[in-house]
């Protein structure tokens, strides 16, 4: 599937060239997304980064799914794509660690805070995989705009992640596309027997 040149970042696994693509749907504050991340860093990686099985057969890129009806959704994902920004190597180590910190961010934690204070408290999670002074950078990408309902800048990515979304009737995370369709027996809950299995049956190369 197609992507940006900015979000090369979000190929979290497998090189860019592979002629098969996994594309995962993943929301930040959804816990069967927080879930599959965790098979992805421990079951796909492996399989599709150098030396793995499927290395240079099959990429996988994170697809960031803003589910509308998670308050914050929004801004996980807009500091996620600062860092892929500012720091892309960290791009998924970031994003693992913003799964694991997810219910920092649900919608009754989150109620108490301003939207300010949510990215500063992004910024903070972020600054440990980063530094200071990529956070600082990170930070200003996400400063507000100096004219009303201009965003911020990486407003433009997030459409992108967004409109692509909406253009292949992606609603809910996680979903997941092998080479375009959507792969609907694939579920959070699987391990290295079914990841393993469904390769199998479906690399071509």
């Amino acid at each position: 599937m197609a992507l940006q040149p900015s979000l090369r970042p979000l190929i979290i696994a497998g090189r860019h060239d592979a002629p098969h693509t996994l594309d995962i749907f993943l929301d930040y504050v959804c816990p069967y997304s927080a879930k599959l991340s965790l098979a992805i860093d421990s079951v796909l990686k492996p399989l599709l980064d150098a030396g793995g099985k499927y290395d240079g057969k099959v990429k996988a890129i994170m697809r960031l799914q803003v589910q509308p009806w998670h308050g914050s959704s929004m801004f996980t994902h807009e500091a996620a794509l600062a860092v892929a920004r500012v720091a892309p190597e960290q791009f998924w180590k970031f994003s693992l660690a913003l799964f694991k910190s997810q219910t920092d961010f649900f919608d009754i934690p989150a109620s108490t805070m301003t939207p300010l204070q949510i990215r500063e408290k992004l910024v903070e999670l972020a600054q440990q995989f980063i530094g200071p002074d990529k956070a600082s950078d990170m930070k200003e990408l996400l400063k507000l705009k100096s004219t009303p309902n201009g965003g911020i800048a990486v407003t433009d990515d997030l459409k992108y992640t967004i409109k692509f979304s909406r253009q292949n009737g992606v609603h809910v995370s996680p979903t997941v596309l092998w080479d375009g369709l959507i792969a609907g027996e694939i579920s959070s809950s699987w391990g290295e027997k079914e990841w393993t299995e469904f390769l199998t049956s479906k690399v071509a190369v």
